[in-house]
């Protein structure tokens, strides 16, 4: 996932295009450029170009008709280049291509990161030491973020500042009905419940939105991230609802992706959730945080409307990756998973 794939016929960029867009916006750039396609980035369609001047990343939206509000390349250019200043590491931005006229839909580029792009939460190839400095440098990095001025930032706009999970669910609950291909009878319970149960919001940060350790670059041979990735669904909001997302890797099974739940502890090296919780709670000025099982509800059901707008694309052909299939193909877990934790809740 983390590597490059050949470019399909119907992701093809307009070279002459790009490199004139480049030439003309992209500081330092000089042609000529090749590109490669990278096999992740399923929603936003993800590049790697290559000059003689470096190497980059080029994100678009996906070709052909798309959901109001998703897919803003916009909003993770304007992230990227409000943090990048501040010293939190994300990659180098260089510019955002509104036009749509260039390759066809919108894009931004930015730096390319070089080092280590992990997928398997166990990290099956690390000795527990390293595993510990991993997770540790993880969470410490989330803290981070939730420790910057978002208006220092001029991200004060960027979200609105309150109201948070009501709002997001309200979000998730339309995205879910404008790409609902069958009924669900656990979705339809979490959209009268949730609503009713909304947790009280104490703080306001800019919120990654899919905080997880495939969406971060590591350094080539520190525990350090040197690059968060896929801003997507960034946004100002409650720091929980990251902290929280972060944590659900402690209540999934681990299969190759972010799950580590039965593996934690021990002498695995990897934090218990308890451990994690302590951690951030002391870097962000924390006495504790509420009971996880509303949030752990709340991100499942996000998730499935996310899912669910990725099956819905697969349907009308949209959909920009194989890993795509294999992840619709889940929808109907989600739901139920997010509908067990509601009623750990007291749903």
């Amino acid at each position: 996932m983390a590597g490059t794939i050949p470019v399909a016929d119907k992701d093809r960029l307009d070279e002459a295009a790009l490199t004139a867009w480049m030439t003309a916006n992209v500081e330092g750039f000089a042609g000529p450029l090749t590109y490669e396609k990278f096999a992740g980035g399923q929603s936003n369609p993800t590049y790697k170009l290559t000059s003689p001047s470096g190497t980059y990343v080029l994100r678009r939206k996906p070709f052909g008709k798309l959901l109001p509000s998703a897919h803003a390349v916009d909003r993770e250019y304007r992230v990227i280049a409000g943090l990048y200043p501040t010293g939190f590491p994300v990659a180098r931005p260089y510019g955002l291509c509104t036009d749509e006229s260039v390759i066809g839909t919108m894009f931004y580029v930015m730096g390319f990161a070089g080092g280590r792009n992990l997928w398997d939460g166990t990290l099956p190839d690390y000795a527990p030491a390293e595993r510990t400095a991993i997770y540790h440098a993880m969470g410490d990095t989330l803290a981070g973020l939730h420790n910057t001025d978002h208006v220092a930032a001029g991200l004060e706009t960027f979200g609105k500042p309150g109201n948070y999970f009501a709002r997001q669910v309200e979000r998730w609950t339309k995205q879910y009905r404008m790409s609902e291909t069958e009924h669900m009878p656990e979705v339809e319970r979490l959209i009268e419940w949730l609503p009713r149960t909304v947790p009280e919001q104490t703080r306001t940060s800019v919120v990654h939105g899919d905080y997880r350790i495939d969406n971060m670059i590591l350094h080539a041979t520190e525990p350090k991230v040197i690059a968060v990735l896929d801003w997507e669904l960034s946004t100002l909001g409650d720091p929980l609802a990251d902290f929280s997302y972060f944590l659900m890797s402690w209540v999934t099974q681990p299969e190759g992706r972010s799950g580590v739940m039965g593996v934690a502890g021990g002498d695995s090296g990897i934090p218990t959730l308890d451990e994690m919780v302590v951690r951030y709670c002391a870097a962000t000025g924390r006495d504790g945080v509420p009971d996880l099982n509303w949030y752990f509800s709340y991100n499942l059901f996000r998730l499935t409307g996310i899912v669910q707008g990725i099956k819905k694309r697969i349907v009308d052909g949209t959909a920009s990756s194989a890993q795509a299939e294999r992840s619709a193909a889940g929808v109907g877990r989600l739901a139920k998973a997010s509908w067990d934790f509601a009623e750990k809740a007291g749903a």
